[in-house]
């Protein structure tokens, strides 16, 4: 097993990749929690997607671990989730069984892709300073809806956003979680996002906030409400409406999938030379939990950034991701505790996640206008349009753009051109 893993290439042992495993699935746990919260509000059962969300992230973390020893664990996207609640079912008014078909006829897409090594090919093609921008414009986004959740900030009709209710229990619980979970994180505590969500949970609890669960320990809940829905609705995908859905699924996926793993890699040094090596079967492991987790029921899955914690005690190889799958597979005995956590108690994590995610935007060279303005455009257009695939398409629409107008067209790759055009497209006609 130490030979299959490179143990010793990579100069690591059972000893370090345990302890990495276990620390990035502390740092990635609240996803068991956020991810029921948001997409049962498409009106999907919430037990179900609890179960069905563990067993994404135990496939996709198994996977990932094995066929491209990367130490990175996958579950549902936290971009994406958002994305299939509040912009297909909510917005476009699609049920869930439709747009979670969507899911799975793009996850299929995605798998041919992966085989044929399009998307390997256009992940590598993207300028370094563009990788850092999605990576930076992805945490903003995801810092955006946990201040909307914690009810930090609110919608107005006349400045857009503005400051909410401090002195509510439920925002004060948030903003305590919150300080709570930065004093841990500063501290060097491992799991600290994960403590920090626990011990706000308890002090909910004690306040009266949070219903105090019957038991800790239950059984796993039923997967059946969403298991196997995508094969009884196949035949209602062939409408206009439900193919620009699933194309869109696809257009949004394929460059939030690229865009977590851009930023995952970077932070991890995974990446040599702008490009990410062994990123074919990455990919392809990503897009195939991307399928199973439609089968199971829930939204596109992809790397996760919380993965640097793990690497960052000692996590060098694919065993990191194995006890990732194992810690996830425990985690769906604990159910009732889990499923009485509310947005509020999560909502410190996604903020500070984004925080993490944005030290990325260090990296981008600030000096260079047609570099400026592009990384800029992609990452501020993420969370004003609550998009991270249109943050993507401006700013690889305007970079060709700003190099041409710098006579530097030739340093920008062929295929940056086609995707240019391309967006300029699905912006006019989708």
């Amino acid at each position: 097993m130490k030979k299959f893993f490179q143990f010793e290439e990579r100069e690591t042992s059972y000893k370090k990749e345990t302890l990495a495993g276990i620390t990035t699935f502390l740092s990635m746990a609240y996803i068991l929690v956020v991810n029921p919260i948001i997409l049962s509000q498409a009106g999907m059962d919430k037990g179900a997607l609890f179960t069905a969300t563990a067993l994404s992230a135990i496939v996709g973390s198994l996977l990932i671990g094995l066929l491209a020893n990367y130490p990175i664990g996958i579950a549902p996207s936290m971009g994406l989730n958002s994305f299939f609640t509040f912009s297909v079912c909510i917005g476009m008014g699609i049920e869930w069984q439709i747009a979670l078909t969507g899911v799975f006829v793009a996850g299929i897409i995605f798998m041919i892709l992966s085989l044929l090594k399009i998307r390997e090919k256009i992940i590598n093609v993207i300028p370094q300073d563009l990788k850092h921008a999605i990576a930076a414009g992805i945490g903003f986004f995801i810092a955006f809806i946990g201040l909307k959740n914690a009810g930090i900030i609110v919608s107005n009709p006349d400045t857009f956003v503005s400051i909410g209710e401090l002195a509510s229990p439920v925002t004060g619980l948030a903003v305590v979680g919150f300080i709570i979970t930065l004093m841990m994180l500063v501290r060097g505590i491992n799991g600290g996002i994960f403590l920090g969500m626990v011990i706000t949970t308890i002090i909910g609890m004690i306040v009266g906030l949070i219903e105090v669960p019957n038991s800790i320990v239950g059984k796993v809940p039923s997967i059946e409400p969403t298991f196997g829905v995508v094969f009884s609705h196949l035949g209602e995908i062939f409408t206009p409406e439900i193919l620009a859905v699933i194309f869109t699924f696809l257009f949004v996926a394929f460059f939030d999938t690229a865009g977590a793993l851009i930023a995952v890699a970077s932070q991890a040094g995974i990446m040599k030379d702008n490009k990410i090596p062994n990123a074919g079967r990455a990919l392809l492991a990503d897009s195939t939990s991307g399928v199973a987790g439609a089968i199971f029921g829930t939204s596109t899955t992809a790397s996760f950034v919380e993965s640097t914690a793990g690497i960052a005690v000692g996590g060098r190889t694919g065993f990191t991701a194995i006890i990732i799958s194992v810690c996830f597979t425990i985690a769906l005995f604990f159910s009732p505790i889990l499923s009485v956590i509310t947005p509020e108690v999560t909502a410190p994590a996604l903020i500070i996640v984004g925080a993490l995610m944005a030290m990325e935007i260090s990296k981008i060279n600030w000096s260079r206008l047609e570099i400026v303005i592009p990384s800029f455009v992609t990452i501020i257009m993420m969370p004003l349009t609550s998009s991270v695939a249109t943050g993507i398409a401006l700013g690889f629409i305007l970079y060709p753009s700003a190099m041409i107008a710098q006579k530097r067209f030739k340093e920008v790759h062929p295929i940056m051109y086609v995707l240019s055009i391309l967006f300029v497209l699905y912006f006019i006609f989708v």
